[in-house]
């Protein structure tokens, strides 16, 4: 059901500041092996103040996302994870695990595992930080959030498509 859930963006909760870093911390434990760098809290829910959708983004850097992804497998699913196939995520840079809740309605948590010099894994730190340091461009972010979660409410992936410019001008500073 998590699959197709619709794109909902509510209120900054503020216990995400302190859940982001719990789980990332669980999974620094429980990914130790294939780790290259400690698991990072991003995305909006780790903006201070952001309306989100209420899913905590979380990033691990590891050698060979592939491999982690393989052998890791049994016990991220122990730990409530579910590999989201390479071929319905389209994205080759990384794997992707999500967390469902427990009735597994709706999605709590993603994992995006990839290389540690993975160029996506710097724009996701520089995105967030550039947020954080800026509350004007995080209402700018806010603001196109909502209305683009109004526009495509069931469409996953053209509510993110449509936020490419706003985050590549981010990126550019």
């Amino acid at each position: 059901m998590w699959a197709t859930e619709p794109v909902e963006v509510v209120a900054p909760d503020p216990h995400w500041a302190d859940r982001g870093p719990a789980l990332a911390g669980e999974l620094d434990g429980l990914l130790a092996p294939w780790l290259v760098a400690a698991v990072e809290h991003v995305g909006s829910t780790a903006v201070p103040g952001l309306r989100a959708k209420p899913v905590l983004d979380l990033m691990a850097a590891v050698a060979d996302p592939a491999a982690m992804a393989r052998d890791a497998a049994e016990p991220l699913q122990r730990a409530g994870w579910e590999l989201v196939p390479p071929e319905l995520d389209g994205r080759a840079w990384r794997r992707l695990f999500v967390k469902p809740d427990m009735a597994g309605r709706r999605r709590v948590a993603h994992l995006h595992v990839m290389r540690p010099d993975e160029p996506r894994r710097a724009q996701l730190r520089l995105f967030r930080d550039r947020l954080r340091a800026d509350p004007g461009l995080a209402d700018r972010y806010a603001a196109l959030k909502a209305t683009l979660a109004a526009r495509h409410p069931d469409d996953r992936e053209r509510y993110t498509a449509a936020k490419a410019r706003f985050v590549e001008e981010v990126l550019r500073g």
